[in-house]
């Protein structure tokens, strides 16, 4: 299991507790969500800064922008949600939770003072809360304690 895996498992039981959460996901290669051929893509190969589609149950903005933002600045655009999870920025100064697995068999990316908690397949020697692979509702629960009700 790695870190989507982790979220596909963990969104659901969040929501079922009630929260609204966005994801935001660090693609440090670029990416292309519009299909070549689309009108999206034809108002921006036209020379359109922002585009936006809008649908009865979906909005999407894609926005053209002269170097990357930071995750404070993409978090500024999203609203309306309880708790925004990051897949990436592994750098950033955001509470992280590191999946770990001992089939990997790499040393952790992040120091303990960075760590929310560790996912994993082996007991670690850290002194941060520890969750196995499939404990999504003891993760849950750390996050509810930690970071949802200091919003509240």
């Amino acid at each position: 299991m790695g870190k989507t895996t982790l979220l596909v498992k963990l969104i659901p039981e969040l929501k079922a507790r009630g929260y609204r959460i966005a994801t935001i996901k660090h693609d440090t290669h670029g990416f292309d969500i519009d299909k070549p051929g689309k009108d999206t893509w034809k108002h921006a190969e036209a020379g359109a800064d922002i585009v936006a589609i809008s649908s009865p149950t979906k909005v999407a903005v894609i926005e053209k922008v002269e170097q990357e933002l930071t995750l404070d600045e993409v978090a500024s655009r999203i609203k309306g949600v309880d708790l925004i999870i990051t897949e990436g920025y592994k750098r950033g100064n955001k509470p992280k939770i590191e999946v770990h697995r001992k089939a990997v068999g790499k040393e952790l990316l992040c120091t303990e003072e960075e760590l929310l908690a560790v996912v994993t397949d082996e007991p670690l020697p850290l002194n941060v809360p520890l969750f196995g692979l499939d404990d999504v509702a003891g993760l849950a629960d750390l996050i509810e304690a930690k970071i949802l009700k200091r919003k509240g």
